[in-house]
């Protein structure tokens, strides 16, 4: 009885039927859904790791790197600043302003606790590339195994 239409109208089921129909065909286009991943802020950032360390390059085009702080603590990497927005001059407007402006931070665990006293920071044309080594005390070590 509930769900059917009666002499053209809805029933408050159909409706519900019909909005649950829409909020799933919303998901699936949704690009965290449908396989294609966007990244979750800004600066977009890449990590890599093996036995010795880790790099990160993080994109930060226009970037003052006077702007920016980088703090290491065990296996946390924290990256932070502000990027300032361009001035415009006098009568000039924005068409189109996709490039955000002001201040970020992003931390991100690593699988090993780093050698803070060895870690470089390098800024070049828009890309800072960070390299993390691993401390003595993280890195595998090889058991070697006594006969008796």
């Amino acid at each position: 009885m509930f769900g059917r239409s009666f002499w053209g109208q809805t029933t408050p089921w159909s409706e519900m039927e019909r909005l649950r129909r829409e909020v799933n065909r919303l998901f699936a286009s949704s690009p965290a859904v449908s396989g294609t991943r966007m990244a979750p802020g800004y600066p977009a950032i890449n990590i890599w790791a093996n036995e010795d360390g880790a790099i990160v390059t993080a994109e930060l085009p226009g970037l003052d790197p006077e702007k920016l702080d980088i703090a290491v603590v065990e296996n946390t990497l924290t990256l932070s600043g502000e990027r300032q927005p361009l001035e415009l001059a006098e009568g000039d407007v924005y068409h189109r302003r996709e490039r955000g402006c002001g201040k970020f931070t992003r931390s991100f665990q690593l699988p090993f606790n780093v050698e803070t006293g060895n870690v470089q920071a390098l800024y070049e044309k828009g890309v800072l590339r960070i390299t993390l080594p691993r401390a003595e005390a993280d890195k595998p070590r090889k058991i070697a195994v006594k006969a008796a």
